[in-house]
This record gives structure tokens, sequence and C-alpha cells, in this order.
């Protein structure tokens, strides 16, 4: 079963845009479909973010995704184990007659955790055959492509967060905002 998700930093953005906020079925979904999402991390006080294919485990509750064993991902994530994750999709640009009130269609996740380096090979290989599975559905392993060997695992870096909180949103309006009081943008 996920881990509760309704810690107070998610909870503060829900209430400022309650019309936008998602829940937890949601999420899961939007996860499981989404292709790019983004890790940041931090070194000291400078923050590092990181574009990933990853893979969302609901079993587990983790993100799980892979880099390098060396680079500067690696460091930070020895050092500091506190990261924040966001996946997010976007539509039409919403012109309106109001420069306040230009908008963007957008689905986004953002979801607090500690992350940590896979150092099971075992667990290692089950979430790279899961990002294989996420974007690959019709491939199939050893019919389609050879397994992963011992020299590529040993040079990959296999990362497993653990989500404490997480928050979607969804603003997916045909228009934005207008003014009645105006010139209409009807035709846009």
């Amino acid at each position: 079963m996920p881990k509760d998700t309704s810690l107070d930093k998610m909870t503060l953005n829900q209430q400022r845009r309650p019309e936008l906020a998602c829940d937890d079925d949601w999420i899961r979904n939007f996860l499981k479909r989404v292709e790019i999402g983004h890790v940041a991390t931090c070194w000291g006080t400078q923050p590092f973010i990181t574009p990933v294919l990853f893979w969302y485990d609901e079993q587990s509750h983790e993100i799980y995704f892979h880099s390098s064993t060396v680079g500067r991902l690696r460091e930070n994530v020895e050092h500091y184990p506190e990261v924040c994750f966001e996946a997010c999709e976007t539509g039409r640009l919403l012109p309106s007659n109001l420069a306040c009130k230009f908008s963007l269609q957008y689905e986004s996740v953002i979801a607090f955790g500690k992350i940590r380096i896979l150092n099971d090979e075992q667990e290692s290989m089950r979430a790279l055959y899961g990002l294989i599975e996420k974007y690959f559905p019709e491939m199939e392993l050893d019919l389609d492509y050879r397994p992963i060997n011992e020299d590529e695992l040993n040079r990959t870096s296999v990362y497993a967060v653990a989500i404490q909180s997480w928050s979607g949103k969804r603003n997916w309006k045909a228009q934005a905002v207008q003014s009645s009081t105006w010139k209409s943008l009807s035709n846009l």
C-alpha cells in the first residue's frame, strides 16, 4: 500500500489552487504514462536538475531511473538524499484579452522523497527491465533484445526515489479567462 501522501507542504499547494488538484489515482496513472521526468538534487546550496526516463512502480511506491556511475547526479545523491521529482505534459498556449490571464494547458506531478542507489543486482535488474517495459511494452526479452550483462550493470547507477509526498495538478481548459469588457478573442 502506498505511503501517506498528505504531508503539509503538498497540502499547501493544493489549497492554493484546489480546483486544479488531482487525486492519488490520477497521479499514479499519470506517472505510468508520461515519458520524461526531472529529478532535482542538491550539492550544498546549489540545485541541479536532471531529465530522466523513469518508471513508477506502484507496488513499492518508488520512482526508478538510471545514469552513469560517475557524474554530478551520482555525487549529489551520495551526499544529499532529499530530492524533488517533477513530470509534466503540456498542450496549447492559451491567449487572453487580459495580460495576466494568458495560460497554458498542462498536467503535472511533483513528488518529494529520499533517493538511494540500488546495490542489489536483482533489484537493479528489476528496475531496468521495468523501464524497458514502460517505454517498449511490445518488445520481449530474449526475443527482441538480449538481457543486460554484468559489464553493463557495473557501468550503470540505478536509483530509487521513495516517495514521501506528492501532488498532481491539471489545467486543460479550452480557453484562458477572458474579459467581457475588452475586445473578444473568439477567433483564436
